[in-house]
């Protein structure tokens, strides 16, 4: 079994709180799911949801990259499984 630590239960606006150790490595803003099992409470760490990159912000910042310019293509017929398909 691991360390154990004591903690009180204090009221924080209208709602009670606990005060966890800083020997536990938790650090301001670390998301916990709390959950009761057998008349007593598990706390662990929250599962991380993968962030998105909003790539936005870096239009026109990369001078060596230009915009994919439209490409006039020639109309032809093609031919899929016996069917002569016209665009």
């Amino acid at each position: 079994m691991g360390n154990e630590y004591r903690a009180k239960v204090f009221k924080s606006g209208n709602s009670v709180a606990l005060r966890l150790p800083k020997a536990l490595g938790l650090k301001e803003g670390d998301e916990m799911v709390l959950r009761e099992e057998q008349g007593g409470f598990v706390a662990e760490p929250a599962p991380v949801v993968a962030k998105k990159i909003d790539l936005t912000g870096i239009w026109g910042s990369c001078p060596g990259i230009r915009p994919i310019e439209r490409l006039d293509m020639a109309p032809r017929d093609l031919d899929w499984e016996g069917k002569l398909l016209r665009p």
